[in-house]
């Protein structure tokens, strides 16, 4: 994987750009004064980063692992040291399934009825492969997600969750807080 130089990052006029980010070449990024990135950010092949008026904002020490999207016109944020395994699709903008509505972009506003919600992913949460975040959801800190979860509501903090509709699993461990302290210390 190929990562993008600091001055091809720079050039891309982000809204916040920290240092040690990593950004594949092959990723690509919408609306980068819409982004804020923080330090040690590493962004994965064939990601898609396309926010609205309400931007991306990620934390530090943030993976976002290959395949993954990151959609929508509200604010969408990752908090530090969370993760997205691959194939995540997080969307903060969602077409109303119903049949009352036309849907898709190519069909006027008028005729549509998109819900929106801001979507913030907890410090330390963990989420696995295929998983889908829908509008509106916040994702507690050190929560955990099972590969291939429909996350439509919220997720209560250092709890972990499985399945379609995502359901309580159990609980987990907070070990990672002082691991956490101890990469401070180190600088």
């Amino acid at each position: 994987m190929a990562f993008l130089a600091r001055a091809q990052l720079e050039a891309m006029g982000f809204a916040g750009l920290g240092e040690d980010v990593l950004i594949s070449d092959a990723a690509r990024i919408y609306n980068a004064a819409n982004i804020s990135i923080g330090s040690h950010v590493r962004i994965d092949d064939f990601c898609i980063l396309s926010p609205g008026s309400g931007g991306i904002h990620i934390g530090k020490h943030v993976h976002i692992g290959c395949f993954s999207s990151l959609i929508g016109k509200e604010a969408i944020s990752l908090g530090d040291f969370s993760g997205l395994s691959s194939r995540v699709s997080v969307y903060s903008s969602s077409d109303d399934y119903s049949g009352e509505f036309m849907t898709n972009p190519t069909v006027p506003e008028r005729f549509r009825h998109v819900q929106h919600g801001a979507v913030s992913i907890g410090r330390h949460a963990i989420i696995g492969s295929g998983c889908v975040i829908l509008p509106g959801v916040t994702v507690g800190e050190g929560a955990a997600a099972s590969s291939l979860a429909l996350i439509a509501r919220d997720l209560e903090p250092f709890t972990s969750y499985f399945g379609v509709p995502a359901r309580k699993t159990g609980e987990r461990k907070r070990d990672l807080l002082a691991l956490e302290k101890k990469l401070g210390a180190q600088g």
